[in-house]
């Protein structure tokens, strides 16, 4: 018996508290001689005399109904005034006939008297403020100071436009601190949470908008950094080629081979695969040749490697080789390979010299090499006796001189547009002064 009348005093107790102190909440205000009508309205009107707004508010009692007449400041004001009344002891029923103030003078009196006060506040607290004026100009001019001092970020290995973005950093940082220090002078510091909230909002939405130009600004610090080209390289960017002329903090500007400025937005660059022509001395090519099935493929190896090795900008070292890449019904095609110094030799000259040397050696040794297309003639002509006028003049002359050697030598006629596109333009350029570089041609 006794622990179950224990359990039911400590069910009852908490239960019993929490109903005291709702009691306690709405109690009755006391009121001396509640047994007059003249107390009740005696002890309001001295609460509403009381009270900013209320000053206005007439108050009469019969038999415990209590009625209020008057004008307040607001509807708030009302609808107090009629929870003060109710909670008086001896009032039966509440009567509210307020009426809220509609002149404009009274409107504007509490605007009048929280601008007073805003401006008292402020008088006295002219000196923080002057104070924490005084800390964000410092602050503001020291990151000014230190945004023009960016040398030793170029001594570390930065480039220019990684330098500037680090500065901008660093100014930020250090105007960021003095805005800090001005808020906790003025004792504001409630209002950091509002700003970044803010900041962090409009980060959001002026990320999505300048995205595009997010991404090619720091593509072109990363390209800057990286320096995977320099001025002058030709490169080829997805189906994109040209030698490289300057390169921004947007885009990269090249020229191609018949002229024109293209222009690529850095990001594609960064994501896209990139061939660098230039950067390696040495370059390859190839070209591919059909002759007969009936023919000893050593001779006609052998016979191709011997003509190379004897035209002029062809290296020995890597040696020309040539491989048997295909087997047909009436023709083997052979792979003829050979390298070049791009600095001493022009790609597609030495390629273009390289193929009429091999075509003549092999027509002089007899080497077929047949046509995959057959060819029906049905008229019955006498064939005409053509000359060339090679063979023409060469026969007019006395005695059959050898034709001069072509010219395979590097073209600079890119270059020098590019130079004369460099020295005329006040364009930015990212990209440090290299040397004059020699125009390799893509294939």
């Amino acid at each position: 018996m006794k622990p179950l009348l224990l359990a039911i005093m400590l069910l009852w107790l908490p239960g019993y508290g929490l109903a005291m102190q709702q009691n306690d909440a709405e109690a009755p205000i006391k009121v001396v001689n509640t047994t007059t009508d003249q107390a009740i309205a005696e002890r309001l009107s001295a609460i509403t005399a009381a009270i900013a707004g209320m000053e206005l508010i007439e108050v009469s009692v019969q038999a415990g109904v209590l009625t209020l007449s008057g004008e307040v400041a607001n509807t708030q004001l009302k609808s107090e005034a009629a929870a003060i009344a109710s909670r008086l002891e001896g009032v039966v029923y509440v009567q509210n006939r307020l009426q809220e103030q509609l002149a404009v003078r009274s409107r504007l009196a509490p605007a009048a008297e929280k601008f007073s006060e805003m401006l008292t506040t402020t008088v006295q607290m002219l000196p923080l403020l002057l104070v924490a004026l005084v800390a964000l100009v410092s602050f503001w001019l020291l990151g000014g100071w230190a945004a023009k001092r960016g040398a030793w970020l170029r001594y570390i290995g930065l480039t220019e436009l990684a330098s500037n973005l680090g500065m901008r950093f660093v100014r930020v940082a250090i105007s960021g601190i003095g805005i800090l220090i001005a808020l906790e002078l003025l004792d504001a510091t409630a209002l950091v949470s509002a700003v970044l909230g803010v900041a962090g909002v409009i980060g959001i939405a002026l990320g999505f908008a300048f995205r595009n130009i997010v991404e090619n600004y720091l593509a072109g610090v990363l390209l800057s950094t990286r320096n995977p080209f320099a001025i002058g390289d030709f490169i080829q960017i997805d189906n994109m080629s040209g030698s490289v002329v300057r390169l921004t903090s947007r885009d990269t500007v090249l020229m191609t081979q018949d002229g024109n400025h293209l222009r690529i937005p850095n990001s594609q660059i960064i994501t896209s695969p990139m061939t660098n022509f230039s950067r390696n001395p040495l370059r390859r090519f190839e070209f591919s040749v059909g002759v007969s099935v009936d023919l000893d493929l050593n001779t006609v190896r052998q016979l191709a490697i011997a003509t190379l090795q004897q035209m002029p900008g062809i290296l020995t070292d890597p040696m020309p080789r040539v491989l048997v890449q295909e087997l047909g019904d009436s023709t083997v095609t052979v792979r003829v390979l050979a390298w070049i110094d791009q600095r001493e030799s022009d790609f597609l000259k030495a390629r273009s010299e390289a193929i009429r040397l091999v075509k003549a050696a092999f027509d002089d040794a007899g080497i077929e090499m047949p046509e995959p297309i057959y060819r029906i003639h049905m008229a019955d002509k006498p064939a005409p006796q053509v000359q060339s006028a090679t063979s023409a003049a060469t026969a007019q002359q006395p005695g059959h001189a050898e034709p001069a050697a072509a010219d395979v030598s590097t073209d600079n006629t890119i270059e020098q547009q590019v130079q004369a596109e460099l020295h005329h333009s006040d364009e930015e350029n990212l990209l440090p002064d290299s040397k004059e570089a020699t125009r390799p041609v893509s294939d």
